[in-house]
């Protein structure tokens, strides 16, 4: 399963989607049809798989041939009238993961030369192909699952309870911090007395006195 999704990734991370009408998600053992379809006049179609855009499917329009990828032949069938074709592939496989494109081409005389040029026809799709799953049966098996299910829980609501207990912490430190700097901040600010001249005459009087 995980060379599956490795390979499906891959094929994502290279925009082949963006070519795609849809992803199609199948089982192995499954089949699917892929319906290619195009408005102009085309003389051959191809159906294309993989990121090699390995050929699966060749047919002429003219002769109405067909060719079949050697180690498909037993899979895949045909039906319709050029140039549309519905491309049936039986007993899917994982492998048989990856984008399917039908292309269409024509050969075209362009200053007294031939040229071939393609054109990406409609019913590309990306092709997703997994293991058969079964409906999970009840046996002993199940528990160790379902108490690690609750221990996993029971971890997360304790890491929760510590993070709002530190939290609260610096809070309350930080509320004391404050405070204690304000009150350093308002005995330096208090103000001096200053001696006034009564008290300078005063002082005089007593040391005349003595």
């Amino acid at each position: 399963m995980s060379a599956v999704w490795v390979k499906l990734s891959t094929i994502l991370c290279l925009c082949y989607t963006a070519e795609m009408t849809g992803v199609q998600w199948r089982e192995v053992g499954q089949s699917i049809t892929i319906q290619c379809r195009i408005d102009s006049d085309q003389e051959q179609l191809s159906l294309k798989m993989g990121l090699n855009e390995t050929e699966i499917v060749v047919i002429d329009g003219g002769s109405k041939k067909e060719i079949i990828l050697e180690e498909m032949k037993d899979r895949v069938q045909t039906h319709g009238t050029f140039p549309k074709y519905d491309i049936l592939i039986k007993n899917l496989r994982e492998s048989d993961t990856g984008p399917y494109s039908c292309t269409y081409s024509k050969t075209g005389d362009i200053e007294q030369s031939f040229c071939i040029s393609t054109t990406k026809g409609k019913g590309s799709v990306l092709l997703v192909v997994t293991e058969n799953r079964k409906e999970p049966t009840t046996s002993p098996s199940n528990v160790p699952q379902q108490k690690c299910e609750r221990l996993d829980t029971n971890m997360v609501l304790v890491a929760i309870v510590i993070a709002v207990g530190v939290l609260l912490i610096m809070m309350l430190g930080f509320v004391l911090f404050i405070t204690h700097k304000t009150k350093s901040s308002d005995n330096a600010m208090k103000p001096r007395r200053v001696a006034t001249g009564n008290d300078v005459y005063e002082d005089m009087r007593g040391t005349l006195r003595r």
